[in-house]
């Protein structure tokens, strides 16, 4: 279960990492909590969200470009001296003349690019020091990692405001990622993938200059079969399921829950996606069904979340589907990384990134149906359409179902 940990500084990686994931995940449940005390509007707290992952699809194949141009851990280690000044200024505004919201989506946004740098560069570094040998075993740990991070940072962020104040909240994610940033500073230089690398075998063309890399990037996706058939199946997951994360606020408010059953109920997305990252870490599943199977499974038990009314009765609607998402998320990352050449391995995760970031459009129009329909008949029509188009996809584009 853990052979990856025997890799030396990969547990530096792994735990910098995880300090980062409740981080990110902290950002993700504060930032709607704050909107929706503001404003109690379904839009504006969707909105979140979309400025949360906007990024990704804005600049994620720019960060994997960049990843496979410059020291990774520089860049990985680099984005807290933005981050923590930024989160610092924030709680200090809470604590005293409170923001606007438009601040809010700013502070989301600066966050998002440092989620694409942690994607693209950072667990690219772990491919470079892991390997093929251990990567998917390390790929499942950094699931897992990430699962506990939204557990920790959901039900952190509704203590803490339980307990004192919003503007406390934001002070403790400042203290972590402050940790998360020595931690990742003491993992030495790690020699990245050359980008031509003729002994093994890779018949790929230098790409001259930065942009020349990024358009490398967009082609290598149009011909690797598996890599665009996997991407499609990362782009109906992301708009049509992850859209409600930022609406457990509204769900929440729905349900009269205090900030920390808030707190808990978005922790059962990570509840359940450690479960099942655990699931695939004992198990060692062939990787492309479980992706597949995970995605089936998240958009049909998710229903529940929308349509029950009784607070036991959504969370573990929330928490099962989740399990099954746990499945995705812990096959995804590996299968990019060995479906794809080594030379292309930054830009890749990259695509990856960018088809992530199909999630703050469907964040966006999932909060506009809530508007206009309610927030269950929202919740409920975008999950079975998803699962409709998904069916259609896989048909059309199987090639993700045969990788081991």
């Amino acid at each position: 279960m853990f052979t990856s940990l025997g890799v030396k500084h990969f547990p530096k990686l792994l735990v910098g990492g995880f300090l980062w994931n409740i981080c990110r995940w902290g950002f993700g449940f504060l930032g709607p909590y704050l909107v929706n005390e503001m404003t109690e509007s379904p839009r504006l707290v969707q909105l979140t969200g979309s400025f949360l992952w906007g990024p990704m699809l804005l600049a994620g194949a720019v960060g994997g470009a960049l990843a496979d141009r410059v020291d990774r851990r520089r860049l990985v280690v680099g984005q807290f001296g933005v981050l923590v000044p930024a989160t610092l200024a924030m709680a200090a505004a809470i604590s005293t003349v409170g923001v606007p919201v438009w601040l809010v989506y700013v502070m989301m946004s600066t966050a998002g690019v440092g989620w694409i740098i942690d994607m693209t560069g950072r667990r690219a570094l772990i491919y470079d020091l892991v390997g093929p040998t251990h990567i998917s075993n390390a790929m499942a740990l950094e699931a897992i990692s990430s699962s506990l991070g939204l557990i920790i940072g959901s039900i952190l962020g509704g203590v803490v405001i339980d307990l004192l104040d919003s503007g406390s909240a934001w002070f403790a994610l400042a203290a972590l990622m402050t940790g998360a940033a020595l931690i990742l500073s003491r993992v030495p230089h790690i020699e990245a993938t050359h980008p031509y690398q003729p002994d093994q075998g890779t018949c790929e063309v230098p790409a001259r200059g930065f942009t020349g890399e990024v358009a490398a990037g967009f082609r290598s996706a149009r011909a690797n079969r598996s890599l665009l058939s996997l991407l499609g199946v990362t782009v109906l997951v992301n708009f049509f399921h992850f859209s409600y994360f930022p609406m457990t606020q509204v769900v929440a408010t729905r349900l009269e829950a205090t900030p920390l059953l808030t707190g808990l109920l978005a922790a059962g997305t990570g509840i359940g996606m450690l479960s099942g990252a655990l699931w695939v870490l004992v198990r060692s599943p062939h990787r492309g069904r479980s992706y597949v199977i995970g995605v089936l499974g998240a958009f049909t038990v998710i229903v529940g979340y929308g349509a029950f009314k009784i607070y036991i009765l959504v969370f573990l609607s929330l928490t099962i589907a989740s399990f099954f998402i746990g499945w995705f998320s812990a096959t995804q990352a590996a299968l990019v990384m060995t479906i794809t050449e080594d030379a292309m391995r930054g830009r890749a995760m990259g695509l990856l990134a960018m088809s992530i970031g199909s999630l703050p459009i469907g964040m966006y129009a999932l909060g506009e149906a809530a508007e206009q329909l309610g927030v269950t008949e929202a919740i409920v029509g975008f999950n079975l359409s998803g699962l409709t188009l998904l069916v259609f996809w896989l048909w059309r584009r199987p090639q993700i179902l045969s990788h081991p």
